[in-house]
């Protein structure tokens, strides 16, 4: 980034603060990550405002403050494993990197997992990208601390539950079109789950399958 970027992204963790975004790791990574990087050239201007832009195959880059806020309730520790459902433009996989999780993204739109992968490595973030169902998520790679999706399900997807471990808990939006609630879903045992609700979200369907 150059001066006046990094001027800009430090303006925006502050403005998140201010929102009320306390988890220094999210601020400090708000800070860190160019989100100009992540959209195209002709918007980058708008890059470090606190709202969604939209990126390839009609899809969008969650507000700022979104991507803080399930950031926040994911309470990551360095060396947290991570499984985030929608890679998208690959800015929420650059935060949960730069702080410090050891990250797995999966993303169904074949475009948007080349173009993530692209631009995270060559930011410098290497995070275990695939192209694939979110709704399956990677029964291979599980278990993990914690899941974030980053589209919203109708209802709970039930494979992605038993990839958590005991102990460890997922932050999903959940509802229809009409809104959705933040939702952490904790593991508790081999067959027990805590849910709690954490305020009204609106994001895209979460949605089956794979496109090319």
């Amino acid at each position: 980034m150059n001066s006046q970027q990094k001027t800009e992204a430090a303006k925006l963790a502050e403005q998140l603060e201010q929102k009320g975004i306390s988890d220094q790791l999210v601020l400090k990574a708000i800070a860190a990550v160019p989100r100009h990087e992540f959209v195209d050239e002709e918007i980058r201007g708008a890059a470090y405002l606190d709202k969604p832009l939209p990126i390839e195959k009609g899809q969008t880059i969650s507000q700022p403050y979104t991507v803080a806020y399930q950031s926040e309730l994911l309470r990551i520790k360095p060396g947290d494993k991570v499984l985030e459902i929608g890679t998208g433009s690959g800015y929420q996989a650059a935060i949960l990197c730069e702080m410090g999780a050891e990250v797995y993204s999966i993303e169904r739109i074949e475009e948007l997992y080349l173009s993530a992968k692209k631009t995270l490595n060559a930011l410098g973030y290497f995070p275990n990208l695939f192209y694939g169902d979110g709704y399956e998520g990677l029964p291979e790679n599980a278990p993990f601390d914690k899941i974030l999706v980053t589209a919203a399900p109708v209802e709970i997807p039930q494979k992605l539950l038993y990839q958590l471990r005991i102990g460890g808990w997922m932050v999903v939006p959940l509802g229809g079109r009409g809104g959705q609630k933040m939702t952490i879903i904790k593991r508790t045992g081999k067959d027990a789950f805590e849910e709690s609700e954490h305020g009204a979200f609106i994001f895209v369907p979460m949605q089956k399958g794979i496109e090319k």
